[in-house]
């Protein structure tokens, strides 16, 4: 691949865009843009041309980072973008001179700028942005399209970028590789339920082709093309008729709890979002902290976090005047469909679970035994898997019947959420430490909010963002989680505890 990285002659390359890409690809609107928004906070300050000359040799290793989209009729492909310069991704950023009184503040202020700004369809669609001065050091502002990646596999990609990084692997490497963003929990990429079974997450590929098959040519047929989704699809890779047929009662079961899902409580953070966005974040909870108290209730560390989230939420529409109690907010779940090892192929393979987070209630423990009990339900759940299937289905269709497909989901959703677990030790970049790494999902249809959760470096650090029309002060949800972790450590010793 070293023709990759020499610019003068590339090489010339057509690759067919997947369906599943294809359709966020085309997700993108004027309210929310399908981009992957990061930053990472870096000490000691580092030179731009040696954070631009690290990123041009490490990057572009990955072909699909100087390949632009070009779309048709049926679909979109990958092509070689013949005038690729790697000044046009690279840039320097500066921030406004107040940025020396308020640095944190006006970073946001520009990631929630660059947030709604759509990148160029006529190159590759991502961009990193270097603040050489940046509070004692430099901040890097990450732009990458959802089309390109999920999160899971631009873990691979910042593996690759950090002091010491390893190149993408040149053939195929052994199932059981491991990566430094495992914890010891063995949490993965957006992994918040019960990972699938290995039969099912091998039929993956085949559900996906024999759902845009049945979708396609049955049309107005659904039941049938169900059927023909459980006979070609979801059953290869089963061991018996008994294993058919108890997916296939699965499938239908969680088929129609995904279809028939209620509309969650109206809250002032479900409407019709405007176009702008802000971001926010927190500093890092001690992660030991967090895995104390998981312990203590005899819960998980995610169960504990999404009280947080949970818990957050309802004290800011408490404080803006509204009334909570009883009320519940559903958010989607990114949820990781492959192997880490085959991350590096880029690309999106997840599906998406509907996790209800109890914002009406205020007493933490409750409130975290009810998460527990949420997410149980969920394991083992078909839902991420067969929303993987309708994202492949609306990768066929025309934008404005995709549009419809999706909406009816973001209509019952109020935010988006993921929790990514990274290293216990901080990395380094052109010899810096990486302090900080922040990140922000994307929004689809009318949702306005996005969480995101980030273990790194022994922290646990929460970022948000919002619509702001929705939301304008996302900062004021953020204020909130720290206080939450603190009142569910303080009941957890106050509880009655026995031998």
């Amino acid at each position: 691949m070293a023709f990759m990285v020499k610019r003068s002659n590339p090489k010339y390359t057509v690759e067919r865009m997947s369906k599943v890409d294809t359709a966020w690809l085309r997700m993108d609107s004027p309210s929310n843009l399908m981009m992957i928004l990061g930053v990472w906070i870096i000490k000691p300050a580092v030179r731009f041309e040696t954070a631009r000359d690290r990123i041009q040799d490490r990057l572009l290793q990955y072909p699909r980072f100087t390949q632009r989209v070009q779309q048709d009729a049926t679909g979109a492909s990958w092509v070689t973008d013949t005038a690729f310069d790697i000044h046009r991704h690279v840039l320097r950023e500066k921030l406004p001179p107040s940025a020396r009184k308020h640095p944190e503040q006006s970073l946001q202020t520009r990631l929630g700028v660059l947030a709604m700004q759509p990148l160029d369809m006529h190159h590759p669609l991502w961009e990193f942005r270097l603040v050489e001065h940046f509070d004692g050091g430099s901040a890097m502002l990450v732009r990458i399209h959802h089309c390109i990646a999920d999160g899971l596999a631009l873990i691979a990609v910042i593996q690759s970028l950090v002091d010491g990084g390893s190149e993408p692997p040149q053939r195929k490497t052994k199932a059981n590789t491991t990566s430094s963003w495992e914890t010891a929990e063995g949490w993965m990429s957006h992994t918040v339920i019960e990972p699938l079974t290995l039969a099912t997450v091998k039929a993956l590929k085949a559900a996906g082709v024999a759902a845009e098959q049945a979708f396609t040519a049955l049309g107005d047929h659904p039941r049938s093309a169900l059927e023909t989704l459980i006979e070609k699809g979801l059953s290869k890779g089963l061991s018996s008729s008994a294993d058919v047929a108890r997916l296939a009662y699965q499938v239908v079961r969680d088929g129609a709890a995904l279809a028939l899902m209620s509309d969650d409580s109206p809250t002032r953070l479900k409407g019709t979002p405007g176009t702008a966005k802000r971001v926010a974040w927190c500093q890092p909870i001690p992660l030991d902290e967090v895995r104390a108290v998981s312990k203590a209730l005899h819960c998980s560390i995610n169960d504990v976090l999404l009280s947080c989230v949970a818990g957050a939420i309802g004290q800011y529409l408490r404080a803006q005047g509204d009334t909570v109690a009883g009320k519940e907010i559903r958010a989607m779940v990114p949820v990781n469909l492959r192997p880490m090892s085959e991350a590096y192929k880029l690309g999106n393979q997840f599906g998406l679970a509907p996790v209800v987070l109890p914002i009406g209630l205020q007493n933490p423990v409750e409130r975290v035994f009810e998460v527990r009990s949420r997410m149980g339900a969920l394991k083992g759940s078909l839902q991420p898997l067969l929303a993987f299937a309708l994202l492949a289905v609306a990768g066929v269709l025309i934008k404005p019947a995709q549009d419809a497909m999706l909406n009816l989901f973001s209509r019952k959703t109020t935010a988006v959420m993921t929790n990514v677990p990274g290293p216990r030790e901080k990395l380094r970049f052109c010899g810096a430490t990486l302090e900080q790494a922040l990140f922000w999902v994307p929004q689809s249809g009318s949702v306005g909010l996005g969480v995101s959760i980030l273990s790194y470096g022994g922290g646990v650090q929460f970022g948000v963002i919002s619509d702001t029309t929705l939301c304008p002060d996302p900062q004021a949800i953020i204020d909130q989680f720290a206080p939450e972790f603190e009142r569910l450590c303080w009941l957890s010793l106050m509880l009655p505890w026995g031998e």
